[in-house]
């Protein structure tokens, strides 16, 4: 079958055997960061389609010349080697020289590959299970904007338009893994003083994170005393935003057993940061990107409708708040900077932090990392601890937060998100009634999802997830026992909405 059809159809016609014909693939898409889908239906010839359109989108844009380097990278998931092999195999057919950086958290990636004026992509389904996985893109300046998935999309839809095309095989290519991890190693080591974690001791939760052995080394050579826990050869899907009832379990353990002043850990590509205070507690990721921002004195900060509503109280700068999804966060970064900021900081709710200026630091030039980044959270959260000699747990508390909670419905399906979101902007009435038994509407930001602020100042916030098949919900309330009852009764409301749907 030739896809005959409008540019925008084009993703769900994915090559599974290009001599046998075309079938329908309708869990690959682009989502907040990057393609994502069933590994099953990602793996071979479909991934091979994606990296050759992404080829083909950065020259014809002039974003790169025919010969010219790229980078990959790739996650520790049972599926990511074969897929970095058939990308590799359609980018050298599409006449670039491949770098193969291995496996690599996905900023270690983008900075060496921005360091050489490069693209890339990342293998990685980053917190999603491991029956997924995706394909991040970089191009040169970073991280791909809404306009160049589009883009690739089209070339996408061009290429698989075409009545017969020749197979994709795999490849192989430059091995460039050492290089990259010590470029980041270089830089990661240069944001705190030496010595600056002198005297803490602190867990290193690996699990299945590609970032598990440079955060471990990278925390010893600032002097933290460090402890090793939960090293997996299996994949692991860790949603810092959503910390599992196993995993809060675990750190519980961990840290009454070991008397740690933190533990530490990040998702599957190294992005995304976990930090819990001494009682194993983890700190929100708002929190983490709140004590990123104080560090490297943000005069404009950007972060999504979802992190917590008491951070323009908190920081003495401009706030601009966004859609979820890193490729927003980026375009208001750019806003900020063309409009004279000096030091620029994004950062999500999950404490991934993007860095969108060079920044001096105690004599030491940082430079700009605009795209999610674990480390300098985690070190910016510790230093803290360590110059204050105060718990984390003080330090959190200091910052007079709302209590705020973030969990998800798993397999929630994707036609029930949207049927659910239809069904709260329909009317007030209807969202009224939807509300009944958690209290009454205030007012309603639709930014991303639907987030209502109640008549009694507590929050509600339900919105789909851009990765996987999840209805994510986000409270706030004025104490934690509050926060849980209001996620306990969102997430009901959730629930019963879909079985009187189904």
């Amino acid at each position: 079958m030739t896809a005959h059809c409008c540019p925008w159809l084009y993703l769900a016609f994915l090559p599974h055997n290009i001599d046998d014909g075309w079938i329908l693939l309708t869990s690959l898409k682009f989502g907040t960061s990057g393609l994502r889908g069933l590994s099953s239906e990602l793996n071979g010839q479909a991934s091979a389609v994606y990296a050759a359109a992404f080829v083909r989108h950065l020259l014809e844009n002039g974003l790169a010349q025919s010969g010219d380097s790229i980078y990959i990278g790739r996650d520790l998931r049972a599926s990511s080697p074969d897929i970095a092999a058939w990308c590799m195999g359609a980018m050298v057919r599409g006449g670039l020289k491949v770098h193969d950086c291995g496996i690599i958290s996905t900023m270690a990636l983008a900075l060496y590959a921005m360091q050489n004026k490069s693209a890339c992509l990342m293998v990685t389904g980053s917190h999603i299970p491991a029956d997924r996985n995706g394909i991040k893109f970089y191009v040169p300046d970073g991280e791909i904007s809404k306009a160049d998935e589009a883009s690739i999309l089209v070339f996408a839809g061009k290429l698989m338009a075409l009545p017969r095309i020749k197979p994709f095989g795999k490849g192989t290519g430059i091995d460039a893994a050492e290089a990259a991890s010590a470029a980041f190693a270089e830089r990661a080591g240069k944001i705190l003083a030496p010595g600056a974690l002198a005297g803490l001791r602190v867990g290193v939760y690996q699990h299945s994170s590609v970032a598990r052995d440079m955060l471990a080394a990278i925390l010893a050579e600032y002097g933290a005393s460090i402890v090793v826990l939960g090293r997996t050869d299996g994949f692991v899907a860790v949603d810092t935003e959503a910390v599992s009832p196993e995993t809060l379990e675990m750190l519980d353990t961990w840290a009454s057993t070991h008397r740690f002043d933190a533990i530490v850990s990040a998702d599957g590509d190294g992005d995304r940061p976990l930090v819990t205070d001494e009682y194993g507690a983890p700190l929100r990721g708002d929190l983490l990107g709140l004590m990123a921002a104080e560090f490297v004195g943000a005069d404009a900060v950007v972060t999504p409708v979802t992190s917590n509503s008491g951070i323009e109280a908190a920081l003495a700068c401009s706030v601009a708040r966004t859609r979820v999804g890193s490729p927003f966060v980026i375009a208001a970064m750019n806003e900020a900077i063309a409009s004279g900021a000096k030091r620029v900081l994004g950062f999500e709710a999950n404490g991934g932090c993007l860095l969108g200026t060079d920044v001096e630091i105690g004599g030491t030039l940082l430079k700009a990392l605009p795209t999610r980044d674990s480390f300098l959270p985690i070190l910016a959260a510790l230093g803290k601890a360590a110059a204050s000699k105060r718990p984390l747990s003080e330090a959190a508390a200091g910052y007079n937060l709302p209590f705020a909670l973030s969990d998800r419905l798993e397999n929630f399906p994707v036609e029930a998100n949207a049927a659910l979101m239809s069904h709260l902007r329909a009317s007030q009435v209807k969202l009224a009634v939807f509300l009944a038994t958690v209290g009454i509407p205030a007012s309603i930001s639709d930014i991303d999802g639907m987030r209502i602020t109640l008549a009694d100042g507590g929050v509600i916030h339900f919105r789909p997830s851009g990765n996987a098949p999840e209805m994510r919900c986000y409270v706030e309330a004025q104490t934690e026992a509050a926060a849980k009852a209001l996620m306990v009764k969102g997430l009901d409301l959730i629930k019963d909405w879909e079985k009187s749907a189904a």
